[in-house]
């Protein structure tokens, strides 16, 4: 969603230390010269792809014979254009835009350019904001389910008249707006249609029932007057990247849910120590739906900030929060599997000077998909990371009752306090950790740190080895490989790359890119050859000007780790985030979301001018911009980047 720095919630206070001393940061940056590994995604079986030629081990030097990703097209230049870039030889379609309806039966309502479209027909229509999104194959690469997160809503996109006259229509479609579509999609020759009617059609929303699985179910915190049991929750929202598991099901982070909630004059030390302020972030819900004030429902916000499990291949079935995972302004999650088929889910929370998670199942992953791996996210120990000065790294174990967590009545509580017990367990505070992503054969494990404005600053933590730079506005990934299998204690650690513009005067906005220079990363993906993706998210505050004046649009890089090259593969509109990618197992055809193009630098547009700052993708001029996935494909058919 939008990242204007001033805006960016900050709520750790905590003494901890970050790092207890700091030391060369350059020793843990590898990606100068080039390394070597196999990168795969981590695929449920019903996504298994090929497997992957090997490269040199990580920090080694590249071997010129080995075989390895190859970047096959021609870098697109930065640009500043209303269009979406994608190099010589690709096409780039715009499909499934906000309020495309999406085949729920027989409800089928046609998008409305002057917004008009009620909260009912929003319910079973492309929500707003594309983020995380995944295809689960129904027949190989020919026929699937797209699954999307849609992270927020800009009200004044979203009703005629933006937020004057507010009321509780408003409310009510804005939170139909928010949430998860489950859309099936077939390909007709080289275009791909959706399918409608489907089965499959599913919206998830803000309104929509879920269970609680984990310690935190039936907990005292997690009682509300609607549900005094503890155990079933209205809605998801602002949903942010996403992961598939093994088993076949849909992993989505609820991230700044904090902002939707009405804290009051004087917020407790729980709702201060997660952002929670008078008015939240000007959505308003809480003044037509009372559960969005915390001054009369104290407990409402526990209920948020998890991650949740939807089957897709299931219309029927009850989405899960799976509060085992920890309680956080989750980013996402994903997950990666022991050498015994346990489940280890790797987590971020993006917000300034908060932690990076680690879950590790009790139980094995039993074959057979969701339905025998019901209770696998509720049962297991949760870890919170701590990177070490020397380039070694320990997780620290967030149980109820042991040592710092002593003061805690119960893993529930532990749970929904995770930052209060990584607080406690000294976790090491990261420029805001947001997309994760695992080599299953290499085991090594990355992270996308976008940026934090505020390190280094007075009276905010200073520069450590992890974060090794103040006033970070270009961000970096750090990488990690667990000591023996994905479930041990220790680590070692490095840098990948810090991003940045050498041509700026600022040391710490220079970084040390080799290729395109790009600044803060946030989505980041494996295809099935080894050819690490990252996409980027610059705020419309700081999206070219100044020290990213060179650096154009937000864009998405192919990185071949075997010459450390960042080849740049497609730039996108105006103010748009680019996130989320997903390839057909035959590796022919990606699926990116473009997140809110024209985003104004006050979060919300002007309903009189929406077309202010884009117009992608309809270039109507009676429409307004909307967060579309573009299809991407090789014009002569052949696999994405070779």
């Amino acid at each position: 969603m939008a990242k204007d720095f001033a805006a960016m919630e900050d709520s750790n206070r905590s003494a901890n230390p970050s790092i207890h001393e700091v030391s060369d940061p350059a020793r843990r940056i590898v990606l100068r010269g080039g390394l070597g590994a196999a990168f795969a995604p981590l695929l449920s079986p019903l996504a298994a792809a090929a497997g992957l030629a090997g490269c040199a081990s990580p920090g080694a030097a590249p071997d010129a014979g080995a075989s390895g990703p190859r970047l096959g097209f021609v870098s697109v230049p930065a640009s500043a254009a209303d269009a979406v870039t994608v190099p010589p030889g690709y096409s780039a379609t715009p499909f499934l835009p906000w309020g495309e309806p999406i085949g729920v039966g027989n409800a089928l309502p046609a998008f409305r350019e002057d917004a008009g479209n009620s909260a009912e027909e929003q319910a079973v229509q492309m929500g707003m904001h594309h983020d995380g999104l995944h295809y689960f194959p129904l027949d190989g690469s020919r026929r699937g389910l797209l699954v999307m997160n849609h992270e927020y809503a800009d009200d004044g996109l979203l009703h005629p008249g933006g937020m004057a006259g507010w009321s509780a229509e408003k409310v009510r479609k804005g939170q139909a707006a928010h949430g998860v579509s489950v859309v099936e999609i077939a390909r007709e020759g080289d275009r791909w249609q959706p399918v409608r009617p489907s089965h499959y059609a599913r919206r998830i929303t803000a309104a929509t029932p879920f269970a609680v699985g984990g310690p935190a179910a039936g907990h005292a915190l997690m009682r509300t007057e609607a549900d005094p049991a503890g155990r079933l929750v209205l809605g998801t929202f602002n949903n942010c990247a996403s992961g598939m598991t093994p088993w076949g099901t849909y992993l989505s982070g609820e991230e700044n849910f904090a902002f939707y909630f009405n804290a009051g004059e004087q917020p407790s030390a729980h709702e201060r120590r997660w952002g929670l302020r008078k008015g939240g972030n000007g959505y308003r819900w809480h003044e037509h739906d009372a559960r969005f004030d915390a001054t009369r429902h104290p407990n409402e916000p526990n209920r948020f900030g998890w991650i949740v499990e939807i089957d897709p291949l299931d219309p029927q079935s009850r989405p899960v929060k799976r509060t085992a995972l920890g309680r956080a302004a989750h980013e996402g999650a994903w997950v990666a599997v022991t050498r015994d088929q346990r489940a280890v889910v790797y987590s971020g929370e993006d917000a300034r000077f908060e932690y990076i998670y680690k879950f590790v199942s009790r139980d094995r992953i039993v074959p057979g998909g969701a339905t025998n791996n019901a209770t696998l996210l509720d049962h297991g120990t949760l870890y919170v990371a701590r990177f070490d000065a020397d380039g070694r790294g320990r997780w620290l174990p967030l149980v109820a009752g042991q040592g710092p967590l002593a003061g805690f009545a119960d893993q529930g509580e532990v749970v929904i306090k995770a930052r209060q017990a990584s607080d406690a367990l000294g976790g090491t505070k990261m420029d805001r950790p947001e997309w994760l992503a695992i080599d299953q054969r290499s085991r090594w494990v990355y992270c996308t740190l976008t940026n934090n404005s505020s390190r280094g600053q007075p009276n905010f933590p200073g520069v450590d080895a992890a974060n090794p730079r103040a006033g970070n506005v270009m961000g970096q990934i750090i990488r990690w490989k667990e000591d023996g299998d994905f479930d041990g204690e220790t680590f070692e650690w490095n840098h990948l790359v810090l991003a940045g513009d050498p041509a700026n005067e600022r040391a710490e906005a220079k970084g040390n890119v080799k290729g395109d220079v790009f600044a803060c990363p946030d989505g980041i993906s494996f295809d099935a050859r080894g050819t690490l993706w990252v996409q980027t998210d610059m705020g419309p505050t700081v999206m070219n000007k100044g020290e990213m004046a060179r650096i154009g649009n937000n864009q998405m890089l192919a990185c071949d780790l075997a010459s450390g090259e960042m080849r740049r593969f497609l730039v996108g509109p105006v103010n748009c985030e680019i996130t989320g990618a997903t390839w057909t197992p035959d590796g022919r055809t990606v699926f990116v979301n473009i997140q809110h193009p024209g985003e104004t630098p006050s979060e919300r547009s002007d309903p009189a001018d929406p077309r202010r700052f884009s117009n992608w993708p309809d270039f109507r001029p009676g429409g307004r911009p909307r967060s579309a996935t573009v299809v991407i494909r090789k014009i002569d058919g052949g696999v994405i980047g070779t």
